[in-house]
């Protein structure tokens, strides 16, 4: 074409966009959430229900999922050296880490726990829940620094100048010493290449010097190498068993500690929150608990975590089936609504009682929690929830999530849908502390070791099961203690789908229950399988549909 003849357009030719549901944005997470409303809210102090309300607005809002969009599409980074020389080791983070990060902190995630009266485990978990809706990341240091408050107690004098840093409510990113700082954060450095999951396994060395002790080794993953310190395990000079540390940023004299950050780590999700590997070459640090008893003390952090791990994956779960029941209802097949399709609401259905048992185990496991401090029994019932909770919500994840990508079709593959992020996201709490053979494992020991926490599981069955779900309950847990490594799965499976129907059951959901335990009597199957009667898909679809849509 002759350039004297060229005509710029002026209108850019388009089509018509319809049937194609806008993005699911406004809605209060937690008011609107009628699984919640269920199974949580009944249970919450009424001191926390409007920090729960008014929190659930703000995570559901446009504002805070752009922040969750702009913190995974713009990952951290690691600044190993200023611009001249100086070994720095801080990560970088994208604005919006910050602001969610301070919308967490400051609304009670990382301390309700420890400074409210009553109520507080449960209150902790719910805003986890919510908060992971918007960004799953930055829930990573929320929850550690919350989990962190129990190892520390092992220690009084560390716990009387650390526990007010981690409680205070207030974030605050600047690199000084922690007596300078507004709030602390603080995470975890376990991981050892040569060991893994096989923490004994473990090789730095903890050598007095200094007023405290001198740490030398690698950690193949310390989660957020940014905090404020780090409780990690280490041998002190020859012993055979491990000790807790605190390995802060900052040494008692003011300088930086000797913690090198040697990469960040490139992960499939978990985008916006930065992991790392991590080289104490001589670094300060101060014993936390007895000598020897490392692995008990930092079992205590793990136990809370194990909880959290739950909550997130119960809450991407829900996210998942959000966006699923959002686009059937706003989307058209074959001249109908897809929420309408006989096989689609068969789907959407089974959908529904999958989360509502991964929200009542999360919330019933809680609840045990914040009653542990005041009744041995709960106590026990702690510590063995928490586990079977976590192996079979997280197992069940990764499936819920690529079900509801499936639901969504084409549009749910692409990096524009949240599913996404999601999907990338979903395998992650099942390996963090402890993957499912380590989990099952652990409470294949509670069997033969834990008699209260045995005993607490199966009272809680028998209050709440009966006829074949409580006979094949406790057989389960026979199976269980006869110890064969075999079989450690297969019977945390069974244990962890009774759970789920014991949680239904005492929560006020009887007709949930029964759906539960009947659909998933066999076990696992894929979503819409077990056919459910007309009225009962009805009733889970308004169910899990949020009151926004």
């Amino acid at each position: 074409m002759p350039v004297d003849t060229y005509r710029p357009r002026t209108k850019l030719a388009t089509h018509v966009v319809e049937n194609q549901p806008d993005a699911l944005v406004g809605a209060n997470l937690y008011a609107d959430d009628r699984l919640l409303a269920a199974l949580a809210a009944p249970r919450v102090d009424p001191a926390h229900r409007d920090r729960l309300v008014g929190f659930g607005a703000r995570v559901g809002s446009a504002q805070v999922l752009e922040w969750g969009e702009q913190a995974n599409a713009n990952p951290p980074v690691l600044r190993a050296f200023d611009r001249v020389g100086r070994r720095i080791d801080e990560v970088e983070f994208h604005p919006a880490w910050h602001e969610l990060m301070r919308l967490s902190i400051e609304a009670g995630a990382s301390s309700i726990a420890w400074t409210s009266p009553a109520g507080g485990h449960l209150a902790h978990i719910l805003l986890l829940f919510l908060l992971t809706q918007a960004d799953a990341g930055h829930g990573c240091p929320v929850s550690m620094t919350y989990a962190s408050v129990p190892a520390l107690r092992h220690e009084p004098e560390v716990a009387a100048r650390w526990e007010p840093r981690v409680t205070a409510s207030r974030y605050d990113a600047r690199c000084l010493p922690p007596e300078m700082k507004d709030g602390c954060t603080l995470g975890m450095a376990m991981t050892e290449k040569q060991g893994g999951s096989d923490v004994r396994a473990n090789r730095t060395v903890a050598r007095a010097g200094d007023g405290g002790y001198l740490l030398e080794g690698h950690k193949w993953f310390c989660s957020a190498p940014m905090s404020d310190g780090f409780l990690t395990p280490a041998r002190i000079d020859d012993d055979e068993s491990l000790t807790c540390f605190l390995a802060p940023k900052w040494r008692p004299d003011g300088t930086r500690n000797a913690i090198e950050i040697q990469r960040l780590k490139d992960k499939m999700g978990d985008r916006s929150n930065a992991s790392a590997e991590i080289e104490y070459r001589g670094a300060w640090a101060e014993r936390v608990g007895e000598r020897g008893r490392g692995i008990p003390t930092i079992i205590e952090m793990v136990q809370h975590t194990r909880l959290d791990c739950v909550s997130g994956a119960a809450a991407t779960m829900r996210w998942g089936l959000s966006q699923a029941l959002w686009h059937a209802h706003h989307r058209s097949a074959f001249g109908r609504s897809l929420v309408t399709q006989p096989l689609m609401r068969q789907v959407l259905a089974d959908m529904v009682l999958e989360v509502a048992a991964a929200m009542a185990m999360m919330v019933r496991a809680s609840m045990a929690f914040d009653a542990a401090a005041s009744d041995a029994s709960a106590r026990a019932l702690a510590r063995i929830l928490a586990p079977l909770a976590k192996f079979w919500v997280c197992k069940r994840c990764p499936v819920l999530v690529a079900e509801a990508m499936e639901c969504l079709g084409g549009i749910g593959y692409v990096e524009e849908s949240p599913l996404a992020r999601a999907f990338r996201q979903s395998p992650l709490n099942g390996i963090w502390e402890g993957s499912g053979n380590v989990i099952a494992l652990d409470l294949q020991r509670a069997a033969s070791r834990d008699t209260d926490a045995i005993e607490a599981l199966l009272g809680l069955y028998r209050g709440t099961l009966e006829g074949k779900a409580l006979a094949d309950a406790e057989a389960t847990v026979e199976r269980l203690r006869a110890g064969e490594p075999a079989q450690a799965r297969w019977c945390a499976e069974r244990l962890a789908i009774a759970f789920g129907g014991a949680a239904l059951a005492e929560l006020g959901q009887g007709d949930f229950s029964a759906g539960w335990l009947a659909t998933r009597g066999a076990g696992a199957h894929a979503f819409g399988a077990a056919p459910l009667a007309r009225s009962r898909c009805d009733a889970l679809i308004e169910a899990g549909t949020l009151a926004r849509a």
